[in-house]
């Protein structure tokens, strides 16, 4: 058992159902399967849950048909996300008929709207448990209770509590790892779900983000990206406690991790220390996601963005004179109620200035519980349709162009994983900038490697290991 957790007496009742459920299953060895929609938080808190699962004597399974439990993690940001969610969660009532005793257990964001749970609750029998965002630690006592009794758990908590510290995460081997470093938002944009269902920003205590990313370094993590729904308010919740700049120093200074990555950030909360330390720390990625959703200073008025069009630019403009280099990627909104041509045109016009390497657009859905929903001014979905096209040609040409820029450059690649392609020996990862990188060589994944870049394809750069 994790000694962190036998110390926090708030988790001592978890502590003893795990117990209890690894006794319990110790002879039938069972297996587990988890899929996860959504963020890099959802994903770390799927990992977390895994680390859950095998403590208590549990082992992966590829496919939910091997399993003896399926765990959902969803993701309610987006429409797209929670459709097929529900979508992948009709087709495991077949796996439950052909095994009864499967556990099915839903959980993350989706349900942590009450309304939302309650449908799965009513529409998907089959599913034995359903828990929200802020009760994730206790998902071994739900579980214990299905084992023991065999009755629906059905837990949904309506406060946030604290970040819960020391429990087990069941990572992917290999040179890159997530660590949140924060929970929650609190600038209720008027379109997002996020701070209905995440709860208020809480950050975690600096001693304990460093202890973690020691243990990581010691065991291989060459690259860390931390996480939290807004990373730059990170400690604004503490009691005179060092910010988010102070973090990425104190990161850096630990041996062995090379890489640090970061995401997601508020334009707003942008400061000059965390400039300075993108600017001035090796460590620190050339690469920021600084979602700005629309280019419309109107539209970002309706969005409670809390910044205009020209105040992006000018932060756009003074990281990338302040960081070499800097690559810039972002998240774009078409379609907001509201939104005119001119205001797309706004959106354009921003896109081209501000020299994206990339962006992620989306076509405005309606979230039910936020202020936009209840706006009638609603774009027709043609017309959405239409000009997130219109949209997404102008970036893809954008990063192409962008892309070509480094044909001939030699660029220091951490290697992800190697595959075979047409009998050839393929290897790929990203460079500090994040660009992705397919290059023939020798290297080995968490290595990092001198790669020479000699043609592009779609959003890839493609190369050739270098001779040192």
């Amino acid at each position: 058992m994790n000694p962190t957790i036998e110390k926090l007496a708030g988790l001592a009742e978890v502590t003893v159902a795990m117990r209890r459920v690894k006794a319990l299953t110790e002879k039938a060895r069972p297996r587990y399967h988890i899929e996860t929609f959504g963020c890099q938080m959802n994903v770390h808190d799927s990992e977390k849950l895994a680390g859950m699962l095998e403590q208590m004597g549990y082992t992966g399974a590829k496919r939910a048909g091997e399993a003896d439990l399926i765990l959902m993690n969803t993701c309610c940001v987006r429409e797209h996300a929670e459709s097929r969610a529900f979508g992948h969660l009709g087709a495991f009532a077949d796996n439950k008929r052909e095994n009864p005793s499967l556990v099915v257990a839903v959980c993350g964001c989706m349900m942590q709207q009450k309304d939302v749970a309650l449908r799965v609750k009513q529409r998907f029998p089959f599913v034995d448990i359903i828990f929200g965002t802020h009760n994730l630690h206790r998902f071994p006592l739900m579980l214990l209770r299905v084992l023991e009794n065999r009755v629906r758990v059905f837990e949904v908590h309506g406060e946030a509590g604290g970040v819960v510290e020391g429990l087990p995460v069941r990572r992917r081997k290999g040179a890159k790892a997530f660590v949140t470093i924060m929970q929650g938002c609190t600038n209720f944009c008027t379109y997002c779900i996020v701070p209905h269902v995440r709860g208020p920003e809480r950050s975690r205590d600096i001693d304990n983000i460093l202890s973690e990313a020691r243990g990581l370094a010691e065991s291989g993590v060459k690259e860390i990206t931390l996480l939290g729904q807004n990373v730059n308010a990170y400690g604004k919740d503490l009691m005179h406690g060092p910010g988010f700049a102070e973090l990425l120093w104190g990161v850096a200074e630990i041996d062995g991790i090379e890489r640090i990555r970061f995401m997601t950030c508020h334009p707003k909360d942008v400061s000059d220390a965390l400039i300075e330390a993108m600017a001035g720390c090796e460590k620190v990625c050339r690469h920021i996601h600084l979602p700005v959703q629309s280019g419309s200073t109107a539209i970002l008025r309706a969005m409670n963005r809390k910044y205009t069009k020209e105040d992006y630019l000018a932060l756009a403009g003074r990281m990338k004179d302040a960081v070499p280099g800097l690559e810039i990627t972002t998240d774009i909104i078409v379609g907001f109620p509201g939104e005119t041509r001119e205001d797309f045109d706004e959106t354009l016009d921003l896109v081209r200035r501000a020299g994206f390497s990339a962006a992620f657009t989306f076509m405005y859905s309606p979230r039910k519980g936020t202020p936009a929903a209840k706006l009638a001014d609603r774009v027709e979905k043609a017309v959405k349709k239409e000009r997130l096209l219109e949209l997404n040609a102008l970036v893809a040409g954008m990063t192409a162009r962008e892309n070509e820029a480094y044909v001939g450059r030699t660029e220091r690649v951490l290697v992800e994983g190697v595959r075979e392609s047409d009998g050839e020996r393929l290897c790929y990862g990203r460079t500090h900038a994040s660009k992705t990188v397919c290059f023939t060589g020798g290297a080995a994944p968490g290595d990092i490697a001198l790669v020479t870049v000699t043609h592009t394809r779609e959003l890839s750069l493609h190369g050739k290991q270098a001779e040192v």
